[in-house]
């Protein structure tokens, strides 16, 4: 699994003009889903998610979690994340999890998501034309590979 992770104070997604997802101060996690993925990516990612500490803590220095401060997250599945641009000018998305793969996945990551974090979490709609709009905070984005656990 591949997430880009971006800090926000608001984000939000729309499918067909209506809000399916909205946070206020939180994280944007935008989620991309490969074969090689297992459960065990997604405790792993999800433990990582919820408890990087990426946001100011009284002394203005990054050091305390979205849990930490009650926020929210908002999920959107993102494909593209898994883009080839090593041939030519088109990108293979063939790395990609076909979505009888992925939606389960996908799933399983929200539960785990909510479960770590102790509350539902947003998303947006799984294959859908989405629109996302956010205000990243900082900017703070970070980009985090499970398969590489860096």
């Amino acid at each position: 699994m591949r997430v880009v992770i971006q800090r926000v104070s608001s984000a939000s997604v729309t499918v067909d003009g209506a809000v399916t997802g909205q946070i206020q101060q939180g994280l944007l996690v935008l989620l991309g889903i490969e074969d090689a993925d297992t459960m065990e990516d997604i405790q792993w990612l999800s433990s990582k998610i919820v408890n990087l500490r990426i946001f100011n803590d009284d002394a203005g220095i990054m050091n305390v979690s979205v849990k930490d401060i009650h926020g929210d997250i908002l999920l959107v599945s993102q494909f593209t994340l898994h883009a080839s641009t090593k041939k030519g000018n088109r990108p293979s998305y063939i790395r990609a999890s076909k979505p009888d793969i992925a939606i389960p996945m996908y799933e399983k990551m929200i539960g785990q998501l909510e479960e770590d974090l102790g509350t539902t979490i947003q998303r947006g709609i799984f294959g859908a034309d989405m629109k996302v709009a956010l205000v990243n905070d900082g900017p703070v984005t970070i980009i985090i590979d499970s398969q590489q656990r860096e």
